[in-house]
């Protein structure tokens, strides 16, 4: 198995990195039977921003910071999840950031064993175009699956003209065409903000997805939200995918696209923690962007966020 994610490109993120100090101090290492979540890092970013680029750094600012927390989250849960999912940490895919299909072949390509040892990958990006080929690998094992984003924006946009197929912002616009997601249980949750393309929620609902822009987020207010999405992904597999620009840019700065007017830290992580019980079948954080992140507090409220996503799977 050592080989085989070695012949993928996922292997150790730098020599410079002591074996056994991955996220949250996990052992870098292969996937064993008795694993039942792996992290792997997805540095890419389309490089298409002109002053926003550096996502592709996310995975090791956020390990990183993860080094300095505790493991329980008590009184959420005191369950030590290291030890309790077997935690290993398989390093990063080699990708080529702005080369999009040969990055998206390989980060499908390193998902696929993780998945079919019936392992739960936790992933870190990366901007937000990483998770099209995680859906890729997931659906192939698990049929359609219910989307749960978290973003100030529905990726959900127009595809661009001429021979470019992807950016940023149509991930899940192909994941739709594609029918990788079943859109009527799926919901992209927290869109606000300046958008280039004016009809943009209009846009997603016609593919079946369910959006809750922030403003009808905050008239439901955090249990109404939660009784929603419990009601509709209930028995269903999910992919949940949590863009830091949810959150507001007074907690999550160093992101690619940072919008104003979002949840505060602990409104964000408490609806997070609402999630508990639902299947999770994949766990995706992504955008933060190390170059833009004062103090790296974008990448450290990163990792809590990663810590409370391995205590869901816990709770399953």
């Amino acid at each position: 198995m050592v080989q085989y994610f070695e012949e993928m490109g996922i292997g150790n993120m730098a020599s410079s990195i002591a074996r056994g100090a991955g996220f949250l101090g996990a052992p870098y290492g292969e996937l064993t039977g008795n694993t039942k979540a792996a992290v792997l890092g997805l540095p890419f970013d389309m490089g298409t921003s002109g002053t926003r680029i550096g996502a592709r750094h996310g995975p090791a600012s956020i390990r990183q910071q993860s080094l300095t927390l505790s493991l329980s989250y008590a009184p959420f849960s005191v369950a030590n999840p290291l030890e309790e999912l077997n935690l290993v940490d398989l390093g990063d895919v080699v990708v080529t950031p702005g080369r999009t299909e040969p990055s998206f072949t390989a980060i499908e390509e390193a998902m696929t064993p993780i998945i079919e040892a019936g392992v739960t990958p936790l992933t870190f990006g990366g901007d937000g175009s990483v998770s099209l080929p995680q859906l890729r690998a997931l659906a192939k094992r698990h049929g359609p699956l219910s989307l749960l984003h978290f973003d100030a924006h529905t990726d959900t946009s127009p595809p661009p003209g001429g021979s470019e197929r992807h950016t940023s912002g149509t991930t899940f616009t192909r994941a739709a065409e594609e029918g990788l997601v079943e859109t009527s249980s799926s919901f992209h949750i927290g869109a606000r903000g300046p958008s280039s393309v004016p009809d943009i929620f209009e846009y997603g609902r016609a593919f079946g997805y369910q959006i809750i822009p922030d403003e009808e987020m905050r008239a439901l207010g955090r249990d109404g939200l939660l009784q929603l999405i419990h009601e509709t992904l209930h028995g269903k597999n999910v992919y949940l995918c949590w863009d830091m620009d949810f959150f507001d840019a007074s907690a999550a700065p160093g992101v690619c696209d940072p919008t104003w007017g979002g949840p505060s830290a602990h409104e964000g992580l408490e609806l997070l923690k609402g999630l508990k019980g639902l299947n999770l079948r994949a766990c995706d954080i992504n955008t933060v962007t190390p170059p833009l992140d004062p103090q790296g507090m974008t990448a450290h409220l990163a990792a809590v966020v990663g810590l409370l996503m391995l205590h869901l799977l816990l709770m399953r």
